[in-house]
């Protein structure tokens, strides 16, 4: 069927302000963060870089200028299933969105390009690879364009987790729309990667809004693996009825550990490149429609992914950097309510990353970057001190404060002064001129003669061999904690050397002494601590799931998943105040006009209905 795009609500004027379409479409009190200011440089006309965590409110910073500009926002996405989520949702707030890809059938192609010639859409969803094709581009010459916007960006960069070179093409954009504002956003970018993003999009005077990355409504625990698969069933144990992602590495690890939790009762479904592509998008959907799913995918998964109430995210292997990490972990708890990330990792794990580093057909110079991110993950993973304050610490943002919601915070690990072996390690570094890595620094330590050693006349320095007290894992862990602490950092141009900072002084100087945590199992309190989903009033609680009930029925009759009709959130303000009106339903958040028009009626008759 043709894509049917309805005529432009009356609740936009001429002269749309942000704020009133803020509350008046979207139902939203009020901006959050950054929000305001990045609209704002938008609508003037600006380009922009926004760097703000998943379920920080990014896709408004692009959706609410499209809306105020004059023309149609064209957003750059890199998913079919993300695109038909996120036009569904905008076509509950009474907006006009369509989305361009392979999925749709030739009547419903022309219907959206000649929507588009029109000028009858706010918003049009397309891929790199489309919105780059010579007749594509030769139609939005004829189009108003009020913004390109450039969603999951860090795949534009080389030294990103998702790399993806139809994304270089978008270059293209600032010379073929010189006066179309672009704004370029992704959860998770280090510092190369946002240069990278920068040069190779061609944003050199776009203002770059960094937000905080943290998610505090996050939990972290990360524990060494014993039995992965009774680790993994005692923890979902605990998240009965929610939904969750699991993440493997291997297709094989996905297909077996799938099978194993749907025969102990879970419902589970696989998701890899190595099934078909209508089981994969069959198990998508039924991932993104239902409750109570868990998804066990490999990293071919995810990118994207709009479910505001996935409860938690558990790596049952090592990903193989931070990024990855915390951009797989923030698609938890996008609707802000508790949620758990657990990582399981073992040594077996270390070595096959460090493997794939080497056997990959990558330069030497990208390899560089690789194992210094891996390494990066590794000092998170060993950490004696707060989680979120050592991955903050790697995006450059400091925490005052340890966190309270980790699994060291909430049960401190075991340490050892290491005090002495720091200073040890140091001194190694200094007097190698802090022109060597890790593997070099232990076998000097360790007093062990090999042909490099001896070639830098290394056997003769005073730190050879004054190290015995640990073993090769006890120094490579020391090192990797003292670059967590600050102390050292790894000089990623310079083949992975070692580099001492400002915070070693006191060490090296005997003015600080320093704990780093023992190796330890992993508890039952990490794995089964869980906190309420929700805090609702007891009186509260029957009201909420008759309107979990409704919303369910309203999303079936659609054909949408249950979160495109209302969040969770909002059922429970609506769940809490009770509003008796259609007034006083306009002041719950989530409740613009058109979700107003569409369910007002319902909702109230619900309320009542629970007495």
């Amino acid at each position: 069927m043709p894509v049917e795009v309805a005529a432009r609500p009356t609740l936009y004027n001429p002269a749309p302000d942000a704020p009133t379409l803020l509350h008046n479409v979207f139902g939203l009190p009020g901006f959050r963060g950054e929000q305001e200011a990045i609209i704002s440089h938008v609508i003037d006309g600006n380009d922009a870089i926004v760097l703000m965590p998943t379920g920080g409110g990014k896709s408004l910073c692009y959706q609410l200028p499209s809306l105020c500009r004059d023309g149609v926002g064209i957003v750059v996405s890199p998913l079919i299933a993300l695109m038909r989520n996120q036009v569904a949702a905008l076509r509950q707030l009474g907006i006009n969105a369509a989305a361009l890809n392979s999925s749709l059938e030739p009547a419903e192609r022309a219907a959206v390009r000649a929507d588009l010639r029109a000028g009858r859409l706010d918003l049009l969803y397309v891929a790199p690879e489309r919105l780059m094709m010579p007749d594509f581009l030769e139609l939005l010459d004829g189009a108003n364009i009020a913004l390109f916007a450039i969603d999951e960006a860090h795949c534009v960069s080389q030294w990103g987790h998702d790399f993806r070179p139809e994304y270089l093409q978008l270059a293209e954009l600032a010379e073929r729309f010189p006066n179309v504002p672009r704004i370029a956003l992704t959860a998770t970018a280090d510092t190369q990667s946002r240069e990278d993003i920068r040069r190779r999009l061609r944003l050199g005077d776009a203002r770059l809004f960094l937000a905080s990355f943290d998610r505090p409504n996050i939990r972290y625990a990360i524990v060494p693996k014993a039995s992965p698969l009774r680790q993994l069933q005692t923890f979902l144990a605990a998240h009965a009825g929610e939904s969750g992602i699991v993440y493997c590495l291997s297709r094989a690890t996905v297909d077996d550990t799938a099978a194993a939790l749907n025969a102990a009762g879970v419902k589970a479904l696989p998701y890899h490149a190595g099934l078909g592509a209508q089981i994969r998008s069959r198990n998508q959907d039924a991932f993104l429609a239902e409750e109570g799913m868990v998804l066990v995918a490999t990293v071919a998964f995810g990118m994207g992914i709009d479910k505001p109430d996935i409860r938690f995210v558990v790596h049952h292997d090592l990903p193989g950097s931070l990024e990855a990490f915390y951009q797989e972990t923030g698609r938890a708890g996008r609707d802000g309510a508790p949620a758990e990330a657990l990582l399981l990792y073992g040594m077996q794990d270390i070595v096959f990353r460090r493997h794939m580093i080497e056997q990959s057909a990558s330069p030497p110079e990208i390899k560089r970057i690789e194992r210094g991110k891996l390494d990066s993950l590794l000092g998170v993973c060993e950490t004696a001190g707060c989680r979120r304050q050592a991955i903050l610490a790697h995006f450059g943002e400091t925490l005052p404060a340890p966190c309270g919601n980790c699994d060291t915070c909430n049960t401190p690990a075991s340490t050892w002064d290491a005090t002495t072996a720091a200073r040890k390690a140091l001194s190694a570094i200094l007097r190698t001129g802090q022109r060597f890595g890790i593997g070099h620094l232990v076998d000097l330590l360790l007093g062990t003669a090999t042909d490099k050693i001896t070639r830098f006349a290394h056997d003769k320095l005073p730190t050879f061999g004054v190290g015995t007290e640990l073993d090769r894992k006890g120094w490579s862990s020391v090192f990797r904690q003292l670059i967590v602490h600050g102390a050292v950092e790894v000089d990623h141009d310079a083949y992975g050397a070692l580099r001492i900072t400002n915070l070693a002084k006191p060490i090296l100087q005997g003015g600080e002494e320093i704990h780093f945590r023992h190796d330890q199992a992993a508890t039952a309190a990490a794995i089964r601590q869980k906190k309420d989903r929700v805090a609702l009033p007891p009186a509260a609680n029957a009201l909420f799931e008759a309107l979990r009930a409704e919303r369910t029925k309203l999303a079936r009759e659609q054909n949408v998943p249950s979160y495109v009709i209302f969040h969770d959130a909002t059922l429970i303000a609506i769940a809490t105040a009770r509003p008796a009106s259609l007034a006083a339903l306009a002041d719950i958040p989530g409740m613009g006009k058109s979700k107003l028009d569409r369910y007002g009626a319902t909702v109230l008759a619900t309320v009542a209905a629970a007495g």
